[in-house]
């Protein structure tokens, strides 16, 4: 059954979602991007970059791209918004906040302080859901949250707990971040425990481990799981795709196509200065783009009897099922 999904554009049904990147970002900022000044993209020229982005994801079929960027980490709704228009891309984009190591705790570990961060972060996400950000009228159609690596702090046991119940009370799918390959089964344990419905829930960055039972062990739960850092080799613990793949067409053997997205995490547009990668870092992110699933692994998986159909339900079919659950 279609339901209707938020999008920066408005609410579109979700049999109009097609193939689907569930783990983006056209902008992306760590905290503390904008305390400087010097480095500073003009309007234009976010919107310029990111529609070429856009463009190139649309030139392999793509028509919807979730933005995965976080409250705290620089999310421009009004900027996702023209490059939807100029685009024509189905973009969606998030409320929540990133895992506490690289996020902006600092205020709502002060609110924990006074009793009050819960039902304020309740609030927030709910209030941006059903009446959109800010005076912008753009409303998120995700909630974006993170753990660290090895560890679920109390912070983000916070915003796991909010996130379960803000779905519950809006019906939006929860995406997730989960650093360095660790804490996945634990993650989708918390997400469920707390009310999350677990066929509206991905748990993002699986592909950062490549042990299977510690797949099966998140994917007992129910929940999907995010193989959306495709690209990213070596850079923060992340695997070569050559090692992803192998777990990803182990997983598909088994029978979960049905449980499975793809994407790369992109960051398209960094916001302060730009990163200048050492040679050995850069070599980590040479294939690190929009389209690289489709010229670079999706050959690999047909290569490995991977079925179009498999294909098709892992980019098409669970997205449109997440998302209408």
């Amino acid at each position: 059954m279609s339901k209707l999904v938020n999008t920066v554009l408005g609410p579109v049904s979700s049999d109009q979602l097609g193939k689907t990147l569930m783990h983006e970002h056209f902008c992306f900022g760590f905290p503390g991007y904008y305390g400087n000044t010097v480095h500073v993209k003009e309007r234009s020229e976010l919107v310029r970059l990111g529609v070429e982005v856009a463009n190139k994801a649309k030139a392999q079929g793509v028509k919807t791209i979730v933005d995965a960027t976080p409250n705290d980490c620089g999310r421009e709704p009004e900027i996702l918004k023209e490059i939807s228009e100029q685009s024509g891309i189905h973009i969606i984009c998030s409320t929540g906040y990133y895992y506490e190591g690289e996020g902006a705790p600092a205020y709502f570990k002060f609110k924990q302080t006074l009793g009050v961060a819960e039902q304020e972060l309740y609030e927030l996400l709910v209030g941006e859901i059903t009446n959109g950000i800010g005076k912008t009228g753009i409303r998120p159609g995700v909630i974006k949250l993170g753990t660290s690596k090895d560890t679920i702090t109390d912070y983000e046991k916070l915003m796991i707990k909010v996130a379960a119940k803000a779905q519950q009370a809006t019906g939006v799918p929860i995406i997730t971040h989960t650093q360095e390959g660790t804490m996945g089964p634990e993650q989708a344990a918390l997400l469920v425990e707390a009310g999350a419905d677990p066929k509206k829930t991905v748990v993002g960055h699986m592909c950062g481990n490549t042990d299977i039972r510690y797949q099966l062990d998140t994917l007992k739960h129910g929940v999907y799981v995010g193989f959306d850092r495709v690209g990213l080799e070596g850079l923060v613990g992340t695997p070569l795709d050559s090692e992803r793949i192998a777990v990803l067409v182990g997983l598909i053997g088994r029978g979960y196509a049905n449980q499975i997205t793809l994407s790369h995490d992109t960051v398209n547009i960094w916001l302060g200065a730009e990163p200048q990668w050492p040679e050995e870092m850069a070599a980590m992110v040479e294939n690190w783009g929009i389209d690289h699933i489709f010229k670079n692994i999706i050959p690999v998986l047909k290569e490995s009897r991977v079925t179009d159909g498999d294909i098709d339900a892992i980019l098409v079919d669970n997205p449109r099922n997440i998302f209408s659950a």
